[in-house]
């Protein structure tokens, strides 16, 4: 069962979820889900809003190139340890993240990408605009710190790959309840 909610009622609870890892979860070739830290809830042109970043190298890149949507999955309090272990480092490329991490899919109301009944804020979104970073308008202490050119690419912190930032438009909001 689904409660649909108003997602501003949630920001709080989603800003200080978000540096201790929530889910972007994808759907393109098979289902994957990535722990991000970064990102923003808001308005831009008129319409509610959630920006991620990932890195040029990810799996996860991929697939919202490919299905232009993807959905945020918040957990009501601490993150399960195990699904941030799998998600948080390890590639989609080579697992199944929802054998290895024991992840419990709903499916979603508007899109095609499902959330996650462990993290049960769900939040579906369609890209409205992408745009890689430029390095070079980086200030020069966080781009040593974030994007190190010494360490490999596939490094699931800080690596040498900028990001693309994605916003989503918010199409749908709710909680999963069992």
């Amino acid at each position: 069962m689904k409660e649909k909610i108003d997602i501003t009622d949630y920001t709080n609870l989603i800003a200080r979820a978000l540096p201790r890892g929530i889910l972007l979860n994808t759907n393109g070739d098979k289902f994957n889900s990535m722990v991000i830290g970064w990102g923003h809830l808001g308005t831009l042109w008129s319409r509610p809003t959630f920006h991620v970043y990932v890195r040029q190298g990810r799996y996860t890149k991929g697939q919202i190139d490919k299905t232009g949507e993807f959905t945020i999955s918040v957990p009501m309090g601490m993150p399960d340890s195990r699904i941030s272990r799998v998600c948080g480092w390890q590639s989609g490329y080579q697992i199944d993240k929802v054998e290895e991490a024991g992840l419990e899919l709903e499916e979603a109301e508007v899109i095609h990408t499902p959330g996650i009944k462990q993290y049960p804020l769900t939040i579906e979104c369609r890209v409205l605009y992408s745009q890689d970073q430029d390095l070079e308008r980086i200030p020069e202490d966080i781009r040593k710190r974030m994007y190190p050119q010494d360490v490999d690419g596939t490094y699931p912190m800080a690596n040498r790959d900028c990001h693309t930032m994605y916003v989503g438009e918010i199409v749908d909001a709710y909680l999963i309840r069992e």
